[in-house]
């Protein structure tokens, strides 16, 4: 029997990729007794990085929050894999921070922003309820229009 987790992404119409592997020297997620930190995500959608360039300018805000809820949905991917495939033991989503590559004059960072928030609560239901940041890059690997973050406390 599917549990609750799995159950809303099911019914989100979501399929969790593979954990992306990191693209230099660093771990994809570390674990300090009950804390599950996870690396930077992009908003990547079969093997590649489906939204680039600077929001504002070449990418609008409705494909920004798209890019955000991508690089949510690898964000969970990297915690089922880093949990042993059971999401169950995420106790709570405790921040996000999302990094928007942003034109000069953008100040809607909190508004993409929310397409990663929203389906994080949307998933993990009241655990899903987080602290955040939404900050303006002036670029980000790969031309990655988004960029996230996230602490997640888990079940030791």
């Amino acid at each position: 029997m599917p549990n609750a987790i799995e159950t809303r992404l099911q019914d989100l119409g979501i399929s969790l990729p593979q954990a992306a592997a990191p693209a230099a020297n660093y771990l994809p997620f570390v674990i300090s007794g009950n804390m599950l930190y996870i690396s930077g995500q992009l908003p990547t959608e079969n093997g590649a990085v489906a939204v680039v360039g600077l929001v504002g300018s070449d990418v609008d805000v409705a494909a920004a929050t798209r890019a955000a809820e991508l690089c949510a949905i690898n964000i969970l991917a990297q915690a089922k894999s880093a949990l042993g495939g059971d999401l169950t033991k995420i106790k709570r989503l405790v921040k996000l921070t999302s990094f928007v590559a942003s034109a000069p004059g953008f100040v809607e960072q909190h508004v993409v922003t929310n397409g990663a928030s929203n389906l994080m609560a949307n998933v993990l239901g009241e655990a899903g309820k987080h602290a955040r940041a939404a900050v303006g890059m002036a670029s980000l690997p790969f031309n990655a229009s988004v960029e996230i973050e996230a602490i997640i406390e888990i079940e030791a």
